[in-house]
């Protein structure tokens, strides 16, 4: 078993998410809170730039720029691309990274409450989400869809030997609530935790199956030939992220008081219901499937 020794927590990665953003300032003047015997911890302001000017991002989404593609595309130069390639510098590179671990920190608008995000599903991502879920039963595990070749995956996240994502909320853009915070600092404490028993070969008796959330498909607001917005995510669905939805039942409310109902052949579960953030590219939430992983 390999030590995980140096970690990066990371905020601002989306200028006016921030929790992360706010918390990254907290650890700097008070960096034994993150202090763990077996790790080297540093903290990242990923998109300083953009949060000056309280904007998600300058040019392009920071946390979509990270494939081996766009890393090796010089052409590709606007100001998030290029502060990609400097990220990957300091947190990667991919090849031999750095970073044993990334932690990037993301806010919400959507109903998701603590959810943990993880790249992949090798054992160690498993014991850890199986760790923090039994410290925060709140806490919601959700599966990315998996990369075939980890070196092509856009998150920031993926510039790590291993990388998560904390995405918590409801939280409105540009604003900050005590609750969602403090729920992202605590998950960040139990991932710490995790990996310094890890290191040292103490991880206590973890449950043998864990819920988890699979990433299935994105779906977008229904428009018309002009691009124009036709309906809205149905208060059926609002606010109701990791919950069932089943065939037959309300999706979307068009603008003249029409439902439009899922028309699928089996249950799913929304998350990133209606987030504000998505808006840009008619992103309505994602479907997911709920499964269970066993931890090995």
């Amino acid at each position: 078993m390999s030590k995980i020794s140096k970690v990066a927590i990371v905020g601002g990665t989306h200028g006016n998410e921030f929790s992360g953003i706010y918390l990254i300032k907290k650890w700097q003047q008070q960096p034994q809170l993150l202090a763990r015997a077996s790790l080297q911890v540093e903290t990242v302001f990923a998109n300083p730039k953009a949060h000056a000017e309280n904007k998600r991002y300058i040019d392009a989404d920071l946390n979509r720029q990270f494939s081996a593609q766009s890393l090796a595309d010089y052409d590709l130069a606007n100001y998030e691309q290029s502060r990609a390639k400097a990220l990957h510098q300091q947190l990667g590179p991919k090849a031999n990274p750095n970073m044993d671990l990334v932690i990037d920190l993301h806010n919400t608008t959507s109903n998701m409450g603590p959810t943990l995000i993880l790249l992949e599903q090798t054992p160690f991502y498993k014991q850890l989400a199986a760790y923090v879920k039994m410290q925060m039963p709140e806490a919601v595990i959700f599966l990315e869809e998996a990369e075939d070749d980890m070196a092509q995956h856009r998150f920031l996240a993926s510039c790590g030997k291993y990388g998560v994502l904390i995405e918590v909320g409801p939280q409105p853009q540009s604003a900050l609530r005590q609750d969602i915070l403090e729920q992202m600092e605590r998950m960040t404490g139990y991932i710490l935790d995790f990996v310094d028993l890890y290191n040292q070969q103490a991880v206590p008796e973890l449950p043998k199956l864990l819920e988890a959330f699979l990433y299935l498909d994105t779906i977008t607001l229904p428009m018309d030939e002009q691009g124009e917005r036709l309906a809205m995510v149905h208060q059926h669905v609002q606010d109701n992220d990791f919950k069932p939805l089943n065939p037959g039942e309300p999706l979307f409310r068009t603008f003249n008081g029409e439902d439009i109902y899922y028309e699928g052949n089996k249950t799913v579960y929304p998350a990133f219901i209606n987030e504000a953030a998505y808006y840009d590219n008619n992103l309505a939430m994602s479907f997911l499937d709920k499964v269970y992983i066993e931890v090995n």
